[in-house]
């Protein structure tokens, strides 16, 4: 089974998720992340509806500053190995939660400031993992992925002049990261010898 992606669907359903989580609308988050999960991982409902129960726990479990990261890297580890089977894609459950913690992390860490390296770094490796690229093939939409990130923190920070405007720059740099992915997925493959 090929994998394949939908980059503006894909973005929409996840700058929607983003906002739920922001606002701390767990239900709704359930239900964009369901429908996040149908698109970009290919689950099928019902089980599509267990995964996103995974990621909301893991995301819900992450919210305080003294969060229990057993609690967060277990759900994570549920959810992606359910991606794994239904995706088509190649990749090692407990690894891509390990790097999407430490996503989460640098994103926190990075809010505010001005140096983006260690995060852009981050999902690199957390892109180069779950789509089988290289860090040099997924360093561009790593960098999308922080533009949209840095966008979300003027939002939640209240520093943005124009949220909803904001909230459309967010889903477009999605939506350009995911490009970036689909683009490098289907390259061709270049021998070496």
């Amino acid at each position: 089974m090929a994998y394949h992606l939908n980059p503006e669907r894909t973005a929409y359903f996840e700058a929607a998720g983003w906002r739920a989580y922001y606002e701390h609308a767990w239900l709704k988050m359930l239900r964009l992340i369901v429908a996040l999960e149908q698109e970009q991982f290919h689950i099928p409902f019902p089980i599509s509806l267990v995964a996103a129960y995974h990621v909301v726990r893991a995301s819900a479990a992450w919210v305080p500053k003294d969060h229990d990261l057993s609690v967060v890297s277990a759900h994570l580890k549920r959810f992606y190995t359910i991606a794994l089977r239904y995706s088509g894609l190649t990749f090692d459950p407990q690894k891509a939660a390990e790097l999407e913690m430490l996503y989460w992390d640098t994103h926190r860490q990075a809010s505010g400031k001005e140096d983006k390296s260690a995060f852009t770094d981050a999902l690199t490796q957390l892109h180069a993992t779950i789509f089988n690229l290289t860090p040099e093939q997924t360093r561009e939409s790593a960098e999308l992925r922080v533009r949209a990130n840095t966008i979300v923190d003027t939002i939640t920070s209240h520093t943005s002049t124009d949220p909803e405007s904001d909230w459309r720059k967010l889903e477009i740099d999605l939506q350009a990261c995911y490009r970036s992915i689909e683009q490098q997925i289907n390259a061709p493959k270049r021998s070496f010898g």
